[in-house]
């Protein structure tokens, strides 16, 4: 152990070799690699595996300190098996972490201007918008079953492989077919891309959310998984009770009617219209008076 001396010493070397910008920088890196581990833990099954480590951390600490010598030897040793047993353990929760982060549109769309900001999209994303509630709302009255996925920055094309491309517009007509019981796409998801349908039964990853109710069918399951596999909407209309639900970063959303699904879906997917567009038409006509008072001198 360090003695008293020893560590002030260590502490005054460290505080005189210490650069502002430097190590500010090295802190904010570490303490955003612990928040985001704190985020993944919290959210996942490995939550409570999570606390078991951090219990057996602090029996290491109280071992060293106290200089407890088999109870050190047997945690050193735990602790090396702990870590190749945490990796398998946890290898779905990383699995997916890491292929989170190698999506590029992912990262790309927090630095560069990305699809759901081009107005040419405004139009199409409005009517695509307006139907998924319309046909929404319609499902729910007939107690029809419905999954349908709205693409955001993550790239789904591995869910659309799992179905049968189409390329169709969103209308409410086209929505019910689909999901009318009995046609080959129904038990599906639906993905929807630029305001388009781009794909129809499709298979989605179900949440293995140990916290959700046992009234939660297949659906609901798959609608969770999808908003913690990507950044994408999911909307869901349970077949039993006609409920219309909503997920999204890994929240469920649930007894939605259709004045709520269009506010919570217009936010991300009707981007709302430049200033400066709205302001050329007064700065062409005040161009326009001075050209008129030009003519008249």
């Amino acid at each position: 152990m360090l003695s008293v001396n020893e560590l002030v010493s260590n502490i005054v070397s460290n505080l005189q070799t210490f650069h502002p910008l430097r190590d500010s920088l090295d802190i904010l890196i570490i303490a955003f690699v612990f928040y985001e581990l704190f985020r993944f833990a919290h959210k996942s099954r490995a939550g409570q595996l999570a606390k078991g480590l951090v219990t057996i951390l602090a029996f290491a600490v109280v071992a060293y300190l106290l200089d407890l010598r088999t109870v050190k030897w047997l945690l050193s040793n735990l602790l090396t098996v702990g870590l190749t047993a945490a990796i398998i353990i946890f290898q779905p929760e990383i699995r997916r972490t890491l292929e989170r982060m190698g999506q590029t549109t992912v990262w790309a769309g927090k630095f560069f201007i990305n699809r759901h900001t081009d107005p040419s999209l405004r139009d199409t994303w409005r009517g695509a918008v307006v139907a998924v509630c319309d046909a929404a709302e319609q499902l729910s009255d007939t107690h029809t079953g419905a999954l349908i996925v709205l693409e955001r920055r993550s790239n789904l094309d591995e869910i659309i492989r799992t179905g049968t491309p189409l390329t169709a517009n969103v209308i409410p007509e086209m929505l019910g077919t689909i999901f009318y019981v009995g046609t080959p796409l129904h038990d599906g998801a639906v993905i929807i891309r630029d305001g388009r349908i781009v794909a129809a039964g499709c298979v989605l990853p179900l949440s293995n959310n140990l916290e959700m109710g046992k009234n939660m069918g297949t659906r609901h399951r798959a609608a969770l998984g999808m908003s913690e596999n990507s950044d994408a909407f999911t909307v869901v209309v349970s077949e039993e009770t006609g409920t219309i639900s909503l997920t999204k970063n890994g929240v469920l959303i649930r007894r939605l009617d259709r004045q709520n699904l269009f506010n919570l879906l217009q936010e991300e997917f009707i981007p709302p219209e430049d200033d400066a567009k709205e302001k050329r038409p007064f700065r062409k006509r005040k161009r326009r008076k001075e050209v008129a008072a030009d003519a008249r001198k």
